[in-house]
């Protein structure tokens, strides 16, 4: 748990979970052998292992705005059903725990802003309670975007049933809109005035950013446009989990293209290390300018 001052926002990282997660080459299949080995010793030890796996942190990014306590995804989840990832299969963590520990009871939460609904940024939205999943936060309201809540539903589109987020709209996303707890938003939304939410379509259909700006400082809380500082370096190469791969790479490019020139302070989703990074254009594609001022963990 980490905290850095933004303007007038205050932003702490929450983990929950860190580790390999996949083999490089099945995490991104088109990437070339030649890059990986290039830039190995930019992602050895923070972001891949030495027998090259995919280092990701599992996360939660606390905000502090204009009074209001907000989150930005909410990793993983415990006790939830995941047969496409068995090693997120009913977890035992204590990420509520981690929550306290940064002075927020379930209660406090005010808004929570997911980024896209895949199944490791909508977790805990909801808890087992007496063998029914209902809300974690029941203050909160959800901004989810509407183009990945259409997407994701089984019953407006049955294809998704049996694929990575299968059972994760049933127990992660429909109590809490039953709820009454889910505002659906399309294009851009504001948050408040230092916070907004913008499109960034690709990843998956309602992919999106959340834009900070307060007194002189900059943010983008990117979600999953990329997943390893590899792709600064390779801007047009994509994970496997990527739904419209032309669409992603676009998406990538231009807001990696608006960081760097707007000096703004990278926050990717799953980022290790020190999570957060500033960005430079080097030719045609993006390097590490410097990393943020969060802790290495």
């Amino acid at each position: 748990m980490t905290e850095i001052k933004l303007g007038d926002v205050t932003v702490t990282r929450i983990e929950e979970q860190h580790g390999p997660i996949m083999p490089a080459r099945d995490f991104f299949p088109d990437l070339p052998e030649r890059a990986w080995q290039e830039h190995r010793h930019e992602l050895v030890p923070d972001h891949l292992t030495a027998d090259d796996l995919v280092l990701s942190s599992m996360q939660t990014w606390l905000l502090r705005s204009e009074g209001r306590t907000i989150l930005i995804d909410t990793a993983v989840g415990n006790d939830k059903h995941r047969p496409a990832v068995p090693a997120w299969d009913h977890l035992r963590l204590d990420y509520l725990d981690r929550l306290r520990e940064a002075g927020v009871r379930t209660e406090d939460v005010d808004l929570v802003v997911h980024t896209h609904l895949h199944l490791d940024h909508i977790g805990w939205n909801t808890r087992l309670a007496g063998g029914t999943w209902v809300p974690t936060f029941p203050n909160a309201t959800h901004l989810m975007p509407r183009a990945d809540f259409e997407h994701w539903d089984p019953a407006r589109n049955p294809a998704v049933s049996g694929g990575v987020n299968a059972h994760a709209f049933e127990d992660s996303i429909q109590p809490v809109y039953e709820a009454g707890q889910v505002v659906l938003w399309e294009d851009a939304h504001p948050i408040d005035a230092n916070l907004w939410l913008e499109a960034a379509p690709g990843h998956t259909p309602g992919s999106s950013v959340v834009k900070l700006a307060s007194g002189g400082d900059r943010a983008l809380f990117a979600g999953d446009i990329l997943h390893t500082p590899l792709q600064l370096a390779e801007p047009g190469h994509n994970s496997c989990f990527c739904e419209d791969p032309v669409q992603a790479r676009a998406t990538r490019r231009r807001l990696l293209g608006w960081a760097a020139d707007e000096r703004v302070l990278l926050v990717p989703a799953h980022f290790g290390g020190h999570s957060a990074l500033e960005v430079e254009r080097r030719g045609s594609s993006f390097a590490v300018k410097g990393w943020g001022p969060f802790p290495r963990r």
